[in-house]
């Protein structure tokens, strides 16, 4: 499995970089046949990488949320829940020993 999420996630890499790629040489052939200057089409190289990054971000937060989520139906607990179950494992030991 974890082969299958390495060739899954160079898969995906492959085809981002493919498509940065392919989209610079289309503005790039733009602004040589004149369609668009370069300072135009900066700016939209510019826009898109933001816009790229904005969704990178909240594709980020919806995976993770997904994720939590799994792991609790799996019956796993956050780091927090365990911190707090062993605080009080911990509290338990110190009264049970008299401290």
């Amino acid at each position: 499995m974890n082969d299958l999420l390495k060739k899954g996630f160079y898969l995906g890499l492959g085809a981002a970089v493919s498509g940065k790629e392919k989209f610079e040489k289309m503005v790039n052939e733009m602004v040589k046949r004149g369609e668009m200057s370069p300072s135009q089409a900066k700016s939209v190289m510019n826009e898109w990488i933001s816009k790229g990054e904005s969704y990178d971000k909240e594709w980020g937060s919806q995976a993770k949320a997904k994720m939590q989520d799994r792991m609790k139906d799996l019956g796993f607990v956050s780091r927090e829940e365990y911190e707090v179950l062993e605080s009080r494992v911990k509290r338990l030991e110190n009264y049970h020993n008299g401290e």
